[in-house]
């Protein structure tokens, strides 16, 4: 199914999502990478505040090369989402609702998007130049000292995406396989 979502979004919305579902997102996305992911959990432990309130947003896996004259952002493909996979369900807890990547999740990722009924969306690696046309604006808003990997607030309009892990823990990595591996 092709779906065209706003985000941020709400948990009804993230819990109609199925996995292999098309969706184009529009509003409101966080680019966080390991380094951003690290400090994010440090600042956790010290009991502070994270820079950005992550309840209903989702945190595109993502560190974009430099901007080329008139665009708001270079490059702008998927980071290898298993490299998050320390600090993903302690945010999913704190009411993160979705996440953009690629590649596998590990079983306490799974776990964690059911039991707080979220989505993980894969981008198309490779399409970095293609991807960052839906991006109309970027602006850093946390760990302007990390570079690529500070945390940065995108305004998107149809930015792509396909639904890989549901809000009930449906995979379409492994049900794909299933499907091939039948024929």
């Amino acid at each position: 199914m092709e779906l065209h979502i706003q985000v941020p979004y709400s948990i009804e919305t993230a819990k109609s999502l199925k996995a292999g579902d098309y969706v184009y997102l529009t509003g409101t996305i966080y680019t966080a990478r390991d380094a951003a992911h690290k400090r994010m959990y440090e600042t956790l432990a010290a009991g502070e505040q994270l820079p950005l309130d992550i309840k209903g947003n989702v945190i595109y896996y993502m560190g974009p090369s430099p901007a080329r004259e008139g665009r708001p952002i270079g490059s702008a493909g998927p980071t290898t989402a298993s490299r998050m996979d320390k600090y993903a369900p302690q945010l999913l807890d704190l009411g993160l609702a979705g996440m953009i990547g690629k590649g596998k999740r590990t079983q306490q990722v799974k776990e964690a998007i059911v039991r707080n009924g979220a989505v993980y969306f894969a981008a198309v690696g490779g399409a970095g130049a293609l991807l960052s046309k839906s991006i109309v604006k970027s602006d850093v808003i946390a760990y302007d000292d990390l570079g690529t990997e500070a945390i940065r607030k995108l305004e998107v309009v149809d930015f792509p995406a396909v639904v890989v892990i549901d809000a009930e823990g449906n995979n379409l990595y492994e049900t794909a396989v299933a499907e091939y591996c039948k024929e």
